[in-house]
């Protein structure tokens, strides 16, 4: 990159995001009211990545994973923090630096309905990323195209179809497609199978395994269900109302989770087996309430008002977040 220096090597990671904050301003009722407080949609959260690893993001809608995301992709400004990939602070570049950057750092949508332009080809939409950054010759680009389609599945002759010819998975291929043009290093992925039938979810996260294991993408991961964030993962983070409560290898977590709120989201995960189902069902602990607002979150842990296990130092103190377990983090009191 001729703007921007970027380190490599083992001893730096991929993607550091430290004591990142984002909160959204609110107005009052009219017009030109002035601001009347904001949402508190993320409020300290740090974590990293390596190369080739994929982090799991997961919690509740509106816990405020997908605003890491977008963060990240430099979509929101952050209010405070660092966000570090391969050691230059987004937060600080402006202009050609930030675009120079972002060919390393790509975003894969929810929606594939609303994410794909619908009055483009296919080969508009997947070259697109190509002609801002001009690489290559049109030829060049156009068999790069053709080259993607034929990577996310997808034949060459579909590339001057328009998106409502394409079922709901294969728009996702494309989005996929568009997302790899740039050969990124991290492909933020937004709640990227949600949206899809079960079977089709599974032939998507088969994909992306399958591009991680060729290219050494690394991904972060954000979904709702933990069942999906755990067969992708290698490591998985778990956001409660704009903090993390919990993050450690995919497997200690599942097997072991030590957060209440953990403990409740892995309660709730179906198993085939009914006699199994039952008996977890039975001792399953049921969660108080709803999720409060993010514009005025409880005092102290977040997650209090909910929790089956909270104690009076949990109404006034938030929990910092703890090694209590080799690479196993919790911001819990019970575990101080």
């Amino acid at each position: 990159m001729d703007d921007v220096t970027l380190k490599s090597g083992a001893a730096t990671p991929l993607l550091q995001v430290k004591h990142l904050v984002k909160h959204f301003p609110v107005a009052g009722g009219s017009l030109f009211a002035r601001r009347r407080g904001s949402v508190q949609a993320v409020n300290d959260v740090s974590f990293e990545m390596s190369e080739g690893e994929t982090l799991g993001l997961v919690g509740e809608t509106g816990c405020g994973k997908s605003t890491v995301a977008r963060c990240v992709v430099q979509l929101y400004p952050p209010t405070s923090g660092e966000i570090l990939f391969r050691g230059v602070n987004l937060a600080r570049v402006r202009g050609r630096e930030l675009r120079a950057l972002r060919r390393h750092v790509q975003l894969i949508f929810q929606d594939p309905y609303a994410s794909l332009n619908p009055r483009y080809s296919v080969r508009r939409i997947i070259r697109e990323p190509l002609d801002i950054h001009g690489v290559g010759t049109l030829k060049e680009r156009n068999e790069r195209v053709a080259e993607l389609l034929e990577v996310v599945g997808l034949n060459a002759y579909m590339a001057d179809r328009f998106p409502h010819e394409f079922s709901g998975g294969q728009r996702q291929r494309i989005s996929i497609a568009r997302a790899l043009a740039l050969n990124p290093d991290l492909i933020v992925c937004d709640e990227p199978v949600s949206a899809l039938d079960v079977s089709i979810q599974a032939q998507i996260l088969n994909l992306l395994e399958e591009l991680q294991a060729q290219r050494r993408l690394s991904y972060l991961f954000i979904a709702h269900d933990l069942a999906v964030v755990k067969h992708i993962s290698h490591r998985i983070a778990v956001m409660y109302l704009g903090r993390i409560v919990e993050m450690g290898s995919s497997n200690d977590l599942y097997a072991s989770p030590y957060h209440p709120y953990t403990q409740a989201l892995t309660a709730a995960i179906p198993v085939p087996n009914p006699a199994l189902e039952r008996e977890k069902r039975a001792r399953r602990t049921a969660l108080r309430g709803e999720l409060p607002s993010p514009k005025n979150p409880p005092s102290g842990c977040h997650f209090h008002p909910r929790c089956p296990k909270a104690f009076e130092r949990c109404t006034s103190e938030a929990p910092a977040l703890r090694e209590v377990a080799a690479g196993h983090w919790v911001a819990c009191h019970l575990f101080d």
